[in-house]
């Protein structure tokens, strides 16, 4: 090859060697581009994940903290909201309920501890009667119930003691009341009507959803709660739905509690769990879970219409899933045992429960109550054989 040839393809040569170069230095920018936006696109991917695992953990968040986050303690002289501004759509805590299992000769051993060595020395009785006074939802539950009916009641209910027997054991007149009056819906607005004119602070509590068997629609049930809140009740008593408990369907069971929660708006829930017919201790405990896990401020054993209602075992399984429930979510629920209780033995019983398993708190109204109709004369009969030697007759004590 000649010089000249050479000399020719030099330039050549340099001037691709330069377009190579060139090439290089553009494809470096793209290259960075492209990592850019790889790492840009894996970022916004990362977030959406993010944003769909945090939306499925707050629907999924424990029930105790979506239902009772603005529950606050019960004070029946001074109602507060109780109703949840958010209740879960779903029961995530189902597998506690499934797991939960009662030893029923363990229950029955520590009733008959109870009785036989927690006792309440007779000079204290008197104290404790009139405290459980405070305790009764003085209730009427008749199919004759009319104004004059529910009026007479709720005078009973503001001055349940004679002024004889109320200055014998100097209390002051006027400061001892029960914890609620109890009717139906219908009644409601005569029972508000009696309280008023009698200037008592004292709440009006109502059974709804189809009492005492529950077999109506939910729909219907709703409503019922509705009108009874409208028409001035502060504490609804709902029956739950048995079948759905007997047939183990805690999720549907939940369900319903918290569509009847919400219908309660401001007033207070309790939960009757007819424990008569849910068969067994293990169905009665699970039971009292999912009404708590559903926002109920109380539950509540029975109707008073099952062939069994509140006795000392059953109270006790409940009065366990209370204190469960309040060591897991720290929210103390309300505890009412209602059919049965007749004699001033009774209730005594059952303030010795209450006070052994879950303290002195509930020995209150804020969380203890009694639903009654005939236990009040009989305590009063009691307390008038300590205060003057014998019993009163029945027309020497206020009407009921």
């Amino acid at each position: 090859m000649d010089k000249k040839t050479t000399d020719e393809k030099v330039p050549r040569i340099r001037k691709s060697s330069l377009k190579v170069k060139e090439n290089e230095k553009n494809v470096k920018p793209n290259r960075e581009n492209k990592t850019r936006e790889r790492i840009a696109k894996e970022k916004k991917d990362a977030k959406k994940t993010e944003e769909k695992r945090n939306a499925e953990e707050k629907e999924k968040g424990k029930i105790s903290k979506a239902v009772r986050g603005t529950n606050p303690k019960i004070t029946p002289n001074n109602q507060k909201k109780s109703t949840s501004s958010i209740l879960p759509k779903k029961m995530s805590n189902l597998g506690w309920v499934n797991r939960s299992c009662v030893n029923d000769q363990a229950v029955k051993n520590r009733v008959q501890d109870l009785l036989s060595s927690r006792l309440i020395h007779a000079d204290q009785q008197v104290e404790w009667l009139a405290r459980s006074i405070q305790c009764i939802d003085l209730t009427t539950l008749a199919g004759d119930d009319c104004p004059s009916n529910v009026a007479r009641l709720c005078s009973k209910a503001a001055h349940p003691l004679s002024d004889n027997l109320t200055n014998a054991l100097q209390i002051k007149h006027g400061l001892l009341t029960t914890g609620a009056v109890c009717v139906y819906p219908a009644r409601v607005a005569d029972a508000c009507l009696g309280l008023e004119r009698l200037r008592a602070n004292i709440p009006v509590a109502s059974v709804a959803t189809g009492f005492p068997t529950g077999q109506t629609s939910l729909k219907i049930r709703l409503e019922e709660i509705e009108f009874a809140v409208a028409n001035g009740a502060k504490e609804i008593d709902i029956v739950i739905n048995r079948e759905l408990a007997l047939s183990q369907n805690w999720g549907e069971l939940y369900n319903e509690l918290v569509e009847m929660r919400k219908a309660c708006g401001e007033s207070h829930m309790k939960s009757i769990l007819a424990v008569g017919e849910l068969c067994n201790l293990t169905n009665i405990y699970k039971a009292s879970l999912v009404a708590m896990m559903a926002g109920s401020d109380f539950i509540k054993t029975s109707t008073g219409k099952e062939t069994v209602n509140a006795t000392l075992p059953i109270g006790l399984v409940m009065c366990r899933a209370i204190r469960a429930y309040n060591r897991k979510t720290g929210f103390k629920v309300g505890f009412k045992p209602a059919g049965g209780i007749r004699t001033s033995k009774d209730v005594l019983q059952w303030m010795t429960l209450m006070k052994e398993e879950l303290g002195d708190d509930y020995l209150t109204p804020d969380l203890f109550r009694i639903g009654a109709s005939a236990l009040l004369n009989d305590i009063e009969r009691n307390l008038g054989n300590h205060a003057t030697g014998g019993y009163l007759m029945a027309e020497e004590m206020p009407m009921a």
